[in-house]
């Protein structure tokens, strides 16, 4: 592909590539599926869901007509549940442990939840009130999931809750990290606006660190929540990396929900590294971004893939090829990636994970023609953010009492993709949602019990 400047195509002739590929159901469909549903006493799909959103008892309001219940019931226990409706791997959760699997195909709990929470969307529905005020006041830096999640939780016990954001619209990453064909930025925009009206403060384009000093805060609030997710995908420690047509995933998948698309990929070749679901978003990107063939390279197996196996098949329909046990070596071309060396692997002795250790093999090099790479290998961690509060870390991953989610600093709490790895919890939205609720219930409790035993004291 030749050098180009590149030039802007009007966003509406793009807008099909990047609208919802998921249909939502009819009201026939809503209704006919619900009435399906055996409404378990004991249901499995229940304790199935990270968040515990009482399944049987939505979908019989679905059924029942009774919309606003099915959205209440959905978003009481998950305050991101519109989301989650969209992005959850359902299979694995709560519609894996449907007992109607054994007898012919479980109930399609994440369309249904879908169903209920876009009729809340549509009908601007105001679904919770705020607690009244304790006296009590609490920042949390981050607006991501958990960030989200642990403020609306304060908010109905009447603490006073102001959220730090970094980046100018709130919602982490199901605004910015999540292509919007799976999910539309309305919808995480929807969550987080039910979380403003109930008085919580939302200031964006606020850094930490930056526009304000953790001590400020420490000195401010009665507790400090750090849900602030991770950072940017880190080098690949390579050669090349510096020449155009490097892309970090993060950065590509924000910019297009954030920016005019633009025609950088228009008839190129894409190889992608890493195989998690942002690679896949990123792949998936790429393509309706207009690239002629996207490669998505992993050193390891299929098996060892942490990509959703929804996400796998997705990008399989999308066309995107997989290479396996390949690693990249170097980046080749003048001024702008042309080439792409790699170099084959073999899997060998476990690692302290239990994962097979991927090792090159000698000789075995070879260069694939591409116009752009994709960095997809994870991210990094807010060192400087977490240092700066003098937390206890491991390699970045906050250190956390497993029971109250607090830090090393006894004000400080944390919660979300901070502390997710280290054998901490799994780095889904749904957990993340989760580990909020927790943590609003843990520095509930602290600071109601430090503030019976002032009064005890006085």
């Amino acid at each position: 592909m030749q050098d180009r400047k590149t030039t802007f195509i009007p966003v509406e002739s793009l807008l099909t590539h990047f609208t919802e590929v998921v249909p939502p159901l009819r009201k026939k469909d809503a209704m006919d599926e619900s009435n399906r549903c055996l409404y378990c006493y004991d249901a499995p799909c229940i304790t199935a869901c990270p968040t515990g959103i009482n399944i049987p008892q939505f979908i019989k309001r679905i059924a029942q007509e009774n919309m606003k219940g099915a959205a209440t019931t959905i978003m009481d226990a998950n305050p991101v549940g519109a989301s989650c409706a969209r992005v959850c791997p359902t299979e694995q959760l709560c519609e894996g442990a449907c007992v109607l699997n054994d007898a012919s195909k479980p109930i399609m709990i994440g369309m249904l939840q879908r169903y209920a929470t876009d009729w809340a969307i549509e009908n601007n529905e105001v679904l919770f009130k705020p607690g009244e005020y304790n006296g009590k006041k609490v920042a949390i830096i981050g607006s991501g999931p958990a960030g989200l999640s642990t403020a609306r939780e304060l908010a109905r016990k009447g603490y006073k809750v102001t959220i730090f954001e970094a980046k100018e619209l709130a919602g982490g990453l199901n605004t910015y990290g999540i292509v919007s064909f799976r999910l539309p930025q309305s919808i995480a925009l929807w969550e987080v606006d039910q979380v403003r009206r109930l008085g919580v403060e939302i200031r964006t384009s606020t850094c930490i660190g930056k526009d304000i000093q953790p001590q400020e805060l420490m000195g401010e609030y009665d507790a400090v929540v750090l849900a602030i997710g991770m950072g940017n995908v880190p080098d690949l420690g390579i050669e090349g990396e510096e020449l155009t047509g490097v892309y970090d995933a993060i950065e590509l998948i924000q910019d297009t929900k954030s920016k005019e698309l633009d025609d950088r990929f228009i008839g190129s070749r894409v190889a992608v590294i890493g195989a998690g679901n942002t690679a896949i978003d990123a792949a998936t990107c790429s393509k309706r971004l207009g690239a002629e063939n996207v490669k998505i390279l992993y050193r390891r197996t299929e098996n060892e893939m942490s990509a959703y196996p929804f996400e796998y098949e997705f990008a399989k329909q999308d066309g995107i090829e997989f290479r396996w046990l390949v690693t990249p070596k170097r980046i080749i071309g003048e001024g702008r990636v042309q080439k792409l060396e790699c170099i084959r692997m073999e899997l060998g002795e476990p690692d302290a994970s239990g994962r097979q250790t991927p090792v090159p093999i000698p000789g075995s090099e070879f260069t694939l023609e591409v116009d752009a790479v994709v960095k997809a290998i994870g991210q990094t961690r807010h060192l400087e953010l977490i240092e700066a509060f003098g937390l206890s870390h491991s390699h970045g991953v906050i250190s956390v009492q497993q029971d109250t989610f607090q830090t090393s600093q006894a004000k400080v709490y944390a919660a979300g993709d901070c502390i997710f790895g280290k054998g901490q919890g799994e780095a889904m939205v749904v957990e993340a949602a989760q580990q909020g609720k927790l943590v609003a219930q843990a520095v509930d409790r602290d600071l109601m019990t430090d503030a019976h035993s002032e009064e005890i004291a006085s």
